[in-house]
């Protein structure tokens, strides 16, 4: 044997020693790295599997709860929807607690319903569901509540900047019509018809609410009364135009 060939016999051995060294040292810190990483990468796609596994389960929950409520079951559809709103996830459950307000204006309990929203307003994190609760609110309290009912709910709400503005001028103008205060409800109505940002189906219906008040004498701004005969809503004769719209 050449003195090259043991040389590489004795490096191969030392390097194979080293290794063996170093295995032995640091194999429990590598194998443990390991099956970390494995069992993050298994608890994440546990997670993801249970999450939409929980969001489908809920879903279908929900939407039993509304085919109930649409049949007329209004009593097994709101235990449905409570039960979603205790054990759902967070988007399911806060979508239950406004299906059952809703559920229970429909049923004629005006109070409960609004306490129901008024609860939603002041539990939620996010400021527009917190603000939707307020406009639905405000809707029931038109007539349900006094002015200053609404004015707490929606009175916050009628910014330039927020989005539901026109909703909360129509709910304060639609109480202060019914309180009297055709003025106030002339500001509100206005602000809706002028407003270019406003749905058409809200300012069509500002249009109404403002021919109203100058067919009672009130003195509304008329470029923004619309012309006769451009204003058909479809409205018979005894139809009230000041009755508060539906969610």
């Amino acid at each position: 044997m050449s003195d090259d060939s043991f040389l590489r016999e004795v490096e191969e051995e030392l390097r194979s020693d080293k290794l063996k060294a170093f295995w032995k040292r640091y194999a429990p810190f590598i194998i443990g790295g390991a099956v970390l990483i494995v069992l993050v990468v298994a608890a994440n796609e546990a997670w993801k599997w249970w999450r939409d596994t929980s969001a489908a389960n809920a879903s279908e929950r929900y939407y039993a709860a509304v085919a109930l409520a649409d049949r007329g079951d209004l009593g097994e559809a709101q235990a449905a929807l409570k039960a979603i709103a205790n054990e759902g996830p967070e988007g399911y459950a806060i979508l239950a607690r406004f299906r059952a307000a809703g559920l229970l204006a429909e049923q004629g309990n005006a109070d409960a319903a609004i306490s129901a929203y008024d609860a939603l307003s002041s539990s939620l994190n996010e400021i527009r569901l917190r603000e939707l609760a307020l406009i639905l609110g405000a809707y029931l309290a038109v007539d349900h509540l006094d002015v200053a009912g609404v004015e707490a709910r929606a009175g916050s709400l009628t910014g330039e900047e927020n989005a539901l503005r026109n909703q909360a001028r129509e709910a304060l103008g639609l109480a202060y019509y019914k309180a009297g205060d055709y003025e106030a409800a002339r500001q509100n109505f206005e602000a809706i018809a002028a407003d270019p940002a406003a749905s058409q189906d809200i300012q069509m219906r500002a249009f109404v609410y403002l021919e109203q008040l100058a067919s009672a004498g009130v003195a509304v701004n008329e470029e923004l009364l619309v012309p006769e005969g451009e204003l058909d809503l479809g409205l018979e004769p005894a139809d009230d135009p000041f009755a508060t719209p539906s969610e």
